[in-house]
């Protein structure tokens, strides 16, 4: 009975988690069109997240004791894992292959490794440091070196950018995982994920709403249409993409799929939001890559599950690997794992 109980609990958080790196991975493809459209990208960042904030509104509300309890935590999560990584890596499509972006934005669980190593000084394992090797090795692939970097310099620096969010969020959580004790050395519950979420996202709005300045935003583009390869989509209909399966789905069913499966089978799954990226935007833009660039892609991904999953010694406390993968990194909110 009990296997059984737990076999279904298995397959319902595979399923889950499936669900969650198919809604991040269609987050570019329905902002990119926008984009193009004439809508700035760190605009479009801010509608997302702002219409994220406001439907998990009740959320944050039943979890206001998070406000006390968990201040750097909450404002860590919303400039890095939100704000930070979100306008990265929309301000990077605007100038790269979607698959692309996303590809380099995962480099972010081997530069982790090098924090680890070269400012934390605690051992890496050689499977970890092949991790690394492999991961920028596949990079020089996705980005084709042997071009001269004809690709687009900024835009990758831009990629860059959201992965170093992710390490930088990374690096703050191993600190937060410090501060969940009492005031006389005894446990303290850990934070509440969705509710962590919740705040997170009314941060990063907060944050990017001074940074976007909405205000200045052209907003007869949403009564409008977008083109998508060659078909007009209503840009209101891209929106509620973006808003409600991008994010507030992806979110929600990363929470609950990592709370059923190992930390190791999460981490596979999230890295499937790249691949699912790519292919969407293949179908949905009509952007292929090269053979170099899939075959790098891959490569890519197989170092950064290598670094990630063979790191000696895991955060103990919350972490958010934002757009790239985080149904992983809910799962350390939620203390289930101790993934941008």
């Amino acid at each position: 009975m009990h296997a059984s109980t737990g076999f279904q609990g298995r397959s319902a958080g595979l399923g889950l988690a499936l669900v969650s790196a198919f809604a991040f991975g269609g987050s570019g493809v329905a902002a990119k069109p926008l984009i193009e459209a004439g809508l700035d990208p760190l605009h479009v960042v801010w509608l997302r997240v702002a219409g994220a904030a406001v439907i998990m509104l009740p959320v944050a509300w039943r979890h206001r004791n998070l406000v006390r309890e968990r201040p750097a935590l909450l404002a860590g999560f919303g400039l890095f894992a939100v704000a930070g990584v979100q306008a990265f890596y929309f301000a990077s499509i605007s100038r790269i292959p979607v698959g692309v972006a996303l590809l380099v934005e995962y480099l972010a669980p081997a530069l982790v490794l090098g924090w680890v190593r070269f400012v934390q000084r605690r051992p890496v394992t050689r499977a970890a440091a092949l991790g690394v090797v492999l991961a920028v090795g596949g990079l020089a692939c996705v980005v084709e070196v042997w071009a001269g970097l004809s690709f687009d310099l900024i835009g990758l620096l831009l990629a860059l950018g959201a992965a170093c969010c992710q390490v930088g969020y990374f690096v703050l959580s191993d600190h937060g995982g410090q501060d969940g004790r009492g005031g006389e050395g005894e446990h303290a519950e850990p934070p509440h994920p969705v509710g962590v979420i919740a705040y997170g996202l009314l941060v990063g709005a907060g944050v990017l709403t001074v940074v976007a300045r909405p205000w200045g935003m052209d907003w007869s583009l949403l009564g409008g249409s977008a083109d998508m390869n060659g078909g007009e989509v209503p840009a209101w209909l891209l929106l509620g993409w973006i808003v409600l399966l991008a994010t507030v789905l992806a979110y929600a069913t990363g929470v609950v799929s990592v709370r059923l499966l190992s930390p190791q089978v999460a981490g596979v799954v999230a890295c499937l939001e790249a691949v699912i990226a790519t292919g969407l935007a293949w179908v949905l833009l009509g952007e292929h890559l090269s053979a170099p660039q899939l075959i790098g892609g891959l490569t890519v991904l197989t170092g950064a599950f290598i670094a990630q999953s063979t790191a000696p010694t895991p955060p103990s406390g919350p972490v958010a690997a934002g757009a790239g993968s985080a149904a992983a990194a809910e799962g350390e909110l939620s203390r289930d794992r101790a993934p941008h």
